[in-house]
């Protein structure tokens, strides 16, 4: 049973305190106001979703509506509820802002491309990337920043690579996608010319590769061929479609895996029973630990801290709470997972934990497409770090890290580390 005792005065949210450890404020919502109206740092309005069984009916309820235009904003909040730039580069047309049955039809299309087995044959790929950059970082050194040196270049390369953007153009990418990981920091103006920047360039890449397109696929071909190869009972999807679905996988694809990666690096630093477990389990050969344990860091202290924004089409009744039409629903993953009610000691990091049904990933239609590329480029990252870098230490006092500013992701700025030079050779 939950206590039932009068709530005292409700937490404060978004401070820099909050951010670096957002669980206590989380456990008091759940507890005394499980759907929580706040104001957020934006000024918008918006109610906070924070028990499992809520998020999850949440996620997967069809009157909550993934389109902006559903949003009964005031003009103040204007802009301020989706990625900025988006709105202005025309980039609304991908799958985290669209409903039935568009979203049906675009997901089917581009789950033609985006396939497991493409993710699958990537993994070598991944794997280079992973042991490249560690070559590099650790090249005349012990000390490195694990976020700017590793966990941020390896996703948008890897994504870089899968899309099929050319390596002399990579550098760029890694330039605008910085200003969007930044953006917690800085203004949403600099995002937005990023963004634009951004799709200009894709909707160019595009054309070029629609013209320059064989007429059977090639071995090996990038996801952008892919996606404009794709069909449907003879429906393609169109250029400005294939642009926005490319620009979501990459946007929505390297952030959350750069907190993956950081997130779930330092849960392991600061739990060396856990990390030593993994350690063991790899040089016994046996993965199982792994896959289980990526899980277990995307529920403990995952990359996305609310899932993206939800707009009621009609009165809805979530947790007992009332929401009006047009209101704005934000799902607490963070606070879902680690919900009593669901979880067993969910404050423990316990990599080998089985019953683990987060919903770091996402429930419902809107079920993050990209989580197997996300599981292997995490798998693949986390095994070479341990396991090249056995005594891999934090640099820093834990409350020394800052964390970036910002509703939906939850990430490091920096990750301080100190290591012995890494073994000969690759594992």
């Amino acid at each position: 049973m939950r206590d039932q005792s009068p709530p005292s005065t409700p937490p404060d949210l978004f401070t820099w305190e909050f951010a670096a450890n957002p669980y206590p404020a989380y456990a008091w919502l759940r507890e005394h106001a499980p759907v929580h109206k706040t104001k957020l740092p934006s000024g918008v309005d918006a109610w906070l979703v924070t028990r499992y069984a809520d998020a999850r009916q949440t996620l997967a309820d069809n009157r909550l509506s993934k389109n902006p235009a559903h949003h009964d904003e005031p003009a103040h909040a204007k802009g301020k509820t989706g990625i900025p730039g988006e709105r202005q580069a025309d980039l609304m047309t991908h799958l985290l802002n669209i409903d039935p049955p568009d979203h049906t039809r675009l997901r089917r299309l581009v789950s033609k491309a985006f396939t497991p087995r493409r993710v699958a044959e990537f993994a070598p790929r991944v794997q280079e990337l992973t042991d490249d950059l560690i070559d590099r970082f650790t090249r005349g050194s012990d000390t490195a920043d694990l976020i700017h040196d590793f966990a941020f270049p390896l996703p948008i390369y890897a994504i870089c690579d899968l899309l099929g953007v050319p390596r002399e153009d990579q550098d760029d990418f890694r330039d605008w996608a910085g200003m969007m990981i930044r953006h917690g920091g800085g203004t949403r103006g600099g995002v937005a010319r990023s963004v634009k920047k951004m799709r200009g360039y894709l909707a160019e890449l595009i054309h070029r590769k629609r013209q320059a397109l064989p007429a059977e696929p090639v071995p090996g071909e990038d996801l952008i061929s892919g996606l404009i190869r794709a069909s449907d009972h003879g429906e393609h999807l169109t250029e400005n479609e294939a642009a926005a679905m490319a620009f979501i996988l990459l946007f929505a694809g390297f952030e959350t895996t750069v907190n993956l990666i950081g997130n779930g690096t330092y849960a392991l630093l600061t739990h060396p029973e856990q990390r030593e477990r993994l350690q063991r389990a790899l040089a016994e050969g046996d993965r199982g630990l792994l896959e289980t344990g990526v899980e277990e860091l995307l529920r403990y202290d995952g990359p996305v801290e609310l899932a993206t924004w939800r707009f009621a089409t009609e009165p809805v009744v979530i947790g007992g709470q009332r929401i009006e039409t047009g209101d704005p629903v934000l799902v607490v993953l963070a606070a879902a997972d680690r919900d009593p009610e669901r979880f067993d000691d969910p404050d423990i990091l316990d990599l080998g934990r089985r019953d683990n049904q987060h919903l770091g990933y996402g429930h419902g239609i809107h079920y993050c497409l990209g989580a197997p590329l996300a599981r292997l480029e995490g798998q693949t990252a986390l095994a070479a770090l341990l396991t090249r870098l056995p005594d891999l230490r934090l640099a820093a006092d834990p409350a020394e890290l800052r964390w970036r500013g910002g509703l939906i992701m939850r990430g490091l700025r920096t990750l301080p580390v100190e290591f012995s030079p890494p073994r000969s050779g690759h594992t």
